[in-house]
């Protein structure tokens, strides 16, 4: 049986000193965690150099992932973060014949520019409004379609099915960015139809910073080989042969050096979490939550941006004058959120509840109306 939200909050104990309201940006610490660090410590305490303990722990994290997604493990390559595997997956595409590459200003900087930096190399980066002109925008000059699965800031959901039938239709592929939707709802690779995928640990995966995976739909099927390498992109890494640069025919091919391995430990311990509950019951207590703090944020005169339920992912926007300061603010009474540009991100995960958003509401009220925090602290 999937695990409540009630029994999956108790594995997170430190929600009873901080209320954390910002998975968006890390994911909050649970017991599972502290485990794995513990665990990693005491490898190394009894083997001095485990490397066949890490290389396993490295081996199950992609395994997990991949069933996450519902991927075969060998297209999955683990990656030290986005930015690395948007770059493994756009520096084997020829820009010569299809130059374009369409994208959105919604995408975060992590990916957003490595598609700038493709330019030189003859890519036309050209920026979508909204979906309709994703659609518009799509033609035969086409190469690559990226798109967030859940945009940073606004938490829009945009329809990524829909743009990689558009966008297959006219010979593109597609580059899907879900790291703010992987772990808190179900992500289905065959539903989305795209050709790559990234993600990573530390959000709502509730592991580390350090490690990422890059799912490739077919990895072998590429303009050319990956021009960033290393010894875990080779088809026996322990050949240690300086003098063969093979690839193999899996996503292990667009690896480089040797993973994080604390991030490995954190990243199954937050996989298995996730593994104990059912992502849609995830999707719909987090939505849950989303309209109770809207509705009771605009009763209390805040400015929350809006977004329909049905394409808003985990958190909402709060608009504020002084972003960084109402989270300082925040944090002082023990509720931790995540700004960005003029908005206060509060992302909601399975760990969280009413008493948080009850919590939430009651600090911003004792402050005053967030929009009018600059001007009192001016």
């Amino acid at each position: 049986m999937s695990m409540t939200p009630e029994a999956f909050r108790a594995l997170f104990p430190g929600q009873r000193r901080l209320r954390h309201l910002a998975s968006c940006s890390l994911g909050a610490r649970s017991i599972a965690l502290d485990e794995a660090m513990e665990r990693m410590s005491a490898d190394m305490a009894d083997h001095g150099a485990p490397w066949e303990l890490f290389e396993e722990q490295v081996r199950q994290a992609r395994e997990r992932f991949a069933a996450l997604i519902g991927a075969r493990p060998d297209q999955v390559a683990v990656m030290p973060n986005a930015s690395v595997g948007a770059y493994q997956a756009v520096s084997t595409m020829n820009w010569r014949a299809r130059p374009k590459l369409i994208t959105t200003e919604r995408e975060f900087p992590s990916v957003a520019h490595v598609w700038l930096a493709q330019r030189p190399n003859g890519a036309e980066v050209v920026y979508a409004r909204d979906t309709d002109d994703y659609a518009a925008l799509i033609d035969d000059r086409t190469r690559l379609v990226s798109a967030p699965l859940v945009c940073y800031q606004d938490s829009v959901r945009l329809p990524v099915a829909e743009l990689t039938r558009a966008a297959h239709d006219a010979g593109a592929e597609v580059f899907v960015d879900a790291y703010q939707a992987v772990g808190v709802e179900p992500v289905d690779v065959g539903e989305l139809g795209c050709d790559y995928l990234v993600a990573g640990t530390m959000k709502y995966l509730l592991g580390l910073p350090g490690m990422a995976f890059l799912y490739a739909r077919r990895p072998d099927r590429t303009d050319r080989d990956p021009l960033l390498t290393g010894w875990f992109g080779r088809i026996d890494p322990f050949a240690f042969d300086p003098r063969t640069l093979d690839f193999p025919a899996t996503a292990a091919r667009f690896q480089t050096g040797t993973p994080a391995v604390p991030a490995g430990y954190a990243a199954n311990a937050g996989l298995r979490l996730l593994g104990e509950v059912d992502l849609a019951r995830v999707r719909e207590h987090v939505r849950g939550l989303t309209e109770l703090a809207i509705d009771n944020l605009r009763a209390q005169g805040e400015r929350v941006r809006h977004v329909p339920p049905e394409w808003r992912g985990a958190h909402i926007g709060l608009a504020s004058d002084n972003p960084i300061e109402l989270t300082r603010r925040l944090a002082e009474r023990g509720l931790v959120v995540s700004p960005r540009g003029d908005v206060v991100r509060i992302s909601f995960h399975y760990y969280s509840d009413a008493e948080d958003v009850a919590a939430l509401c009651a600090a911003l009220h004792e402050l005053g109306v967030a929009s009018a925090l600059h001007q009192r602290t001016a």
